[in-house]
């Protein structure tokens, strides 16, 4: 809706009670930055899905704020050194003067420089992939990988996170493989690239590389209804993981495994 649309809907005596000086900002906002249609406590709704209308406007604001991000990053990579960089962060160079980065991202190629991203042959289709891989070469990287492995939970400002990784990986994950044998399981991991590590108590554990310099350890444990168990996921984190990517950088990339071992398993 046109902020001229939202206005109609107002009394029109800009009484400030949405806490802007006039209807016709109030209407902006919501318009153009996902207000709550609440805030005007006389908005006559009659016919109108509000939540509908937030959800879009929210929507087209958060991809604005990605793609602004985006150009952000290109800048801040565009100054960098590509032929230093590659090797720290397991990648190759190619292209033109050897100003292209090549590197695997769960068992697709991505191919960047200063212009932009291809992943496998295409601009991704979520601005959040980018945003991702920009932040991977950004970190420049730092101390490789030790396989020392913890949880979330361990590193630093990370409690808030712990319940989103639970949420779009950890938990959908069980869901996904409980009704599957360990060996599919296993064959979808090795396409990722993945190298079985199994521990004791587990049914099954995989070392999954979702960047060259991002394995991701996944731990799964079948249902055991008879003692109560439900079906149970673990993702552990390489101690060095922050050396390559930023927290939210981080959760994002286990919720795309999660996402390409659901299409794998389809």
């Amino acid at each position: 809706m046109t902020p001229i649309e939202i206005v109609k809907r107002t009394p029109k005596n800009n009484c400030g009670q949405c806490g802007y000086p006039s209807c016709l900002a109030f209407s902006a906002a919501v318009a153009k930055s996902g207000e709550d249609f609440g805030k005007c406590p006389y908005l006559d709704t009659t016919g109108l899905n509000v939540v509908q209308q937030q959800g879009a406007a929210l929507e087209e604001l958060s991809e604005q704020r990605d793609l602004a991000l985006i150009e952000y990053l290109k800048g801040k990579i565009s100054t960098l050194d590509f032929t230093r960089i590659a090797a720290p962060l397991g990648a190759t160079l190619c292209g033109k003067d050897n100003q292209t980065l090549s590197f695997s991202f769960l068992g697709q190629t991505v191919l960047l420089n200063r212009e932009g991203i291809l992943l496998d042959g295409h601009v991704p289709d979520d601005p959040r992939d980018q945003i991702l891989l920009y932040n991977y070469i950004h970190s420049q990287g730092g101390v490789d990988p030790t396989q020392d492995w913890i949880g979330l939970e361990t590193l630093p400002n990370s409690i808030s996170k712990v319940r989103t990784l639970a949420t779009y990986c950890e938990k959908r994950l069980a869901e996904l493989f409980s009704p599957l044998p360990a060996a599919t399981i296993i064959a979808a991991c090795h396409r990722l690239g993945g190298v079985e590590a199994p521990t004791l108590s587990a049914t099954l554990g995989c070392i999954i590389p979702v960047l060259p310099k991002i394995p991701q350890y996944l731990v799964y444990w079948e249902a055991e209804p008879e003692d109560g168990f439900a079906p149970k996921v673990k993702i552990l984190f390489d101690r060095q993981v922050l050396n390559f990517l930023d927290l939210e950088s981080l959760i994002f990339s286990a919720e795309r495994l999660a996402e390409r071992l659901a299409v794998l398993l389809a």
